[in-house]
């Protein structure tokens, strides 16, 4: 039977990442035992924050908040986001709960959700959980030959070692870059892994244009 704690997380439409006992160098605060990495992965996040979001206050940051500190407190941990400032390392920490590799794209590649997911909090424990230890296995980018990933963006990108955001975003907001904004990003399309997790039309589309207008404010 599953942890009451990951079955909590569940029920509260999140999906619990990766798992990890803390040690010295973790940039946590010092009470801090164990931590649960938490966000989406697939689209039932999503479907709940398009049922609840406020249309006065739509930031899904906000409403990742407004659910996850609750829950938190009944669950007697704290709360971090990913979209905290300064930035939390979550990617390092996802390294340290074997929650997924570097994928060519820059992206944490999970498992069993592929490119499908995103860190939005992690839960920090004062107590450590008698949980079994999650493995990244072997890493799938390694063994994919064609790197489908790498040769799907319109405007090359992604070279499989750094990400040309101008480019991209510059594609985006142009009229040959519809298909890219309506439908998602090709190159995380081409992944062939954790397929059965794609996001729905409207997750892609909500998270294409939340690129957009962050790259309209940067860009000329």
């Amino acid at each position: 039977m599953e942890h009451p704690v990951l079955i909590r997380i569940r029920a509260e439409a999140f999906t619990p990442l990766g798992w990890f006992e803390t040690a010295g160098g973790d940039l946590l605060p010092e009470n801090t035992r164990f931590v649960i990495l938490i966000g989406n992965a697939g689209p039932a996040m999503f479907r709940r924050f398009a049922r609840e979001r406020d249309p006065l206050r739509h930031a899904m940051d906000d409403w990742t908040r407004d659910v996850v500190i609750p829950m938190a407190e009944d669950l007697g941990a704290q709360a971090v986001f990913a979209f905290d400032s300064p930035p939390r390392p979550f990617l390092t920490w996802a390294r340290k709960a074997q929650a997924g590799h570097v994928s060519p794209l820059g992206l944490n590649i999970h498992p069993i959700y592929g490119l499908w997911h995103a860190y939005r909090a992690a839960l920090l424990f004062p107590v450590v959980f008698d949980l079994p230890r999650t493995s990244a296995g072997a890493h799938p980018c390694e063994s994919c030959a064609s790197k489908p990933c790498l040769s799907s963006c319109p405007v090359g990108a992604f070279d499989g070692q750094s990400y040309n955001l101008k480019a991209c975003g510059q594609h985006i907001m142009s009229d040959a870059g519809h298909q890219c904004l309506s439908g998602g990003c090709l190159a995380r399309l081409a992944c062939p892994v954790g397929k059965s997790y794609e996001y729905t039309p409207p997750q892609k589309q909500f998270h294409m244009r939340a690129f957009l207008a962050a790259r309209q404010k940067e860009l000329p």
